[in-house]
């Protein structure tokens, strides 16, 4: 899927998305807790989470880039390949493509 691609998505679509992702994250959890989950299930929890996470971590920094644009106080950090650049887990960079062994 190319930029243009994901850019073209509704937001009537992206928040479908993001609601299913929330609802199935939350189904997986509670397998989790209920100790029936499969690997599969633990491994799906984990990239859900990591995606949450980082959806979470862009809207702070577009809110924080706002406030800065606005003349208030946020913490940003810009470098030259990454604007505006998301770290996660006390500051390793979590928004690179996962890679996958085929």
């Amino acid at each position: 899927m190319s930029t243009d691609d994901r850019n073209r998505r509704a937001p009537e679509a992206l928040r479908a998305i993001g609601k299913v992702t929330l609802e199935k994250l939350e189904s997986l959890a509670s397998k989790i807790r209920d100790d029936v989950a499969t690997e599969a299930d633990r491994l799906n929890h984990e990239i859900l989470r990591e995606i949450v996470a980082l959806a979470m971590n862009r809207m702070s920094v577009t809110q924080n880039e706002s406030a800065v644009e606005q003349g208030a106080s946020a913490w940003t950090e810009r470098t030259a390949s990454h604007y505006p650049h998301i770290r996660l887990h006390g500051g390793a960079l979590e928004d690179d493509p996962v890679k996958m062994r085929i």
